[in-house]
């Protein structure tokens, strides 16, 4: 398992599949499965669109939409994020085939963060099938 740290916006989409490409690439493994895992519970991840930036925009606005800011229980405020990072989930798992991540065309890996700015991990692990 490897890792590799990122500095966050106060929310916003960053676009992680150059970093886990990488990971693959130097697993030389041909084919298998790459776990992305994030060890947060105010950021996510996911898997959308990373050729038009009005995505991440309209992501992060219809995430505002469905979670709006209520008389949360939760003392430090950030419920919202907590929230947010549920919808979104913490791992994903991507087919590698070839020494190559399987994405479609227009697909690109996102860390999600929802409670920035902060220093964040991820962890990828390569396993061959």
């Amino acid at each position: 398992m490897k890792q590799f740290s990122l500095s966050t916006p106060q929310e916003g989409f960053i676009d992680i599949t150059a970093s886990v490409r990488n990971f693959v690439r130097r697993s030389q493994i041909k084919q298998g499965i790459c776990q992305i895992f994030i060890p947060h519970t105010t950021a996510g991840l996911t898997i959308n669109e990373n050729a038009d930036p009005d995505v991440v925009a309209d992501m992060l606005a219809a995430l505002k939409e469905m979670v709006p800011r209520l008389p949360y229980r939760h003392g430090e405020g950030n419920s919202p994020a907590h929230v947010k990072s549920s919808l979104m989930g913490c791992s994903l798992a991507v087919l590698v085939e070839d020494n190559n991540l399987v994405l479609g065309t227009w697909q690109g890996i996102y860390f999600c963060e929802f409670d920035g700015p902060r220093q964040r991990k991820v962890f990828v692990q390569v396993m061959e099938a």
